[in-house]
């Protein structure tokens, strides 16, 4: 049995449906991450984990108990806010230790467990400090120490990140996955940051429109989107019309030079048009790469972003973007003038929603 379970979730605010008939289930000890721009439903349904919102339909289920006539503070949930929401007049420690005395712990048991969440945060030395004396980093994971001093059945972040810098964001997210990992906890997480979703999940839901578009592993969410939705939301993608030359053989055409897709076609005809993605980091332009596929097009533009030199480059209509991986020494291609991009059949995917 699975130890989270949302079966036919559904909420409505007034005549607006935020969340509509959404239905997953989630081992215990896994990492899931809800990632979608705001207004997805993300956050909603978060909240109706923790019992602050209730479902206009549907069930939450946590180790097969109906949680849906349960308060929050009933559910053993731990969270952790974006906006941090410690007790300014409170040291590190008495945070950290405010859910066990609420809970009636003896003092020595309390103070044993706040140590523990101290240590394992590597703040133990900052017990006596005010929140108002820590940078956002520090905030955040004492946050996430007394979130998990209760030892919660399940852990929520919602988008606990975002207010950070972005190279806290990096070393905070591994930590939070080192943490979940080391405590075995099942854990939501809530972010628009593809990266973050990206680095840490076990499983990727793609939300779009109180939908999930797509419920997968990271590797599957990046390299084998469902949608159109999922395709441009996550990564950099080039999404390139082209037209069916002959359905029977996966002939297609962009522009005037045609391809054969190792993908099947499918129940189209010759003529219509179909909607292809191709990553920017699956083309090259080295002689000889990739080999099976080729476009050949004028170089509309080469911008340098530190790492990567991302082309763009006109076929026909299409205009398509590659990486080529800095070097010294790289001459990246001029504006104006014609290269090949070479890449395999199969990096290019059929967009079928």
């Amino acid at each position: 049995m699975s130890f989270l379970e949302l079966a036919g979730i559904q909420k409505s605010f007034g005549p607006v449906q935020v969340v509509k008939d959404f239905n997953m289930t989630i081992e215990k000890g896994e990492f899931v991450s809800f990632l979608g721009p705001s207004g997805c439903g993300k956050t909603t349904i978060l909240r109706m984990i923790a019992g602050f919102e209730t479902p206009s339909a549907g069930t939450v289920v946590i180790n097969g108990r109906n949680q849906n006539q349960l308060k929050p503070n009933q559910r053993n949930i731990g969270m952790v806010f974006q906006a941090y929401a410690l007790f300014p007049n409170m040291t590190v420690h008495d945070n950290v230790a405010f859910g066990l005395k609420i809970a009636g712990m003896e003092k020595s048991a309390v103070d044993a467990r706040v140590k523990e969440m101290l240590g394992l945060i590597h703040l133990d030395h900052l017990a006596d400090r005010y929140p108002y004396q820590m940078s956002g980093g520090q905030q955040q994971r004492v946050a996430l120490a007394r979130a998990l001093a209760p030892k919660p059945q399940v852990l929520l972040l919602d988008e606990p990140l975002s207010a950070l810098d972005a190279k806290i964001r990096v070393s905070l997210r591994e930590e939070i996955r080192m943490i979940q990992q080391q405590l075995g906890i099942t854990t939501v997480f809530v972010t628009h940051d593809q990266e973050e979703a990206l680095s840490i999940s076990d499983r990727i839901v793609v939300m779009n429109g109180g939908r999930a578009d797509q419920i997968g592993t990271p590797f599957d969410i990046y390299n084998k989107p469902a949608t159109r939705f999922v395709a441009s939301f996550v990564g950099t993608l080039n999404l390139i019309e082209a037209k069916v030359v002959d359905p029977a053989t996966n002939r297609i055409s962009i522009g005037d030079q045609g391809i054969t897709l190792r993908e099947p076609l499918g129940a189209v005809k010759a003529g219509e048009t179909v909607s292809l993605a191709l990553r920017p980091e699956a083309g090259s332009i080295a002689e000889g790469a990739k080999g099976d596929t080729a476009l050949t097009g004028e170089v509309a533009s080469s911008n340098f972003l530190g790492s990567v030199i991302r082309t763009r480059m006109k076929v026909g209509d299409a205009v398509i973007s590659f990486d080529m991986f800095n070097a010294p020494g790289l001459s990246p291609p001029a504006v104006g003038e014609v290269t090949t991009l070479r890449f395999t059949a199969s990096d290019l995917l059929i967009i079928r929603e």
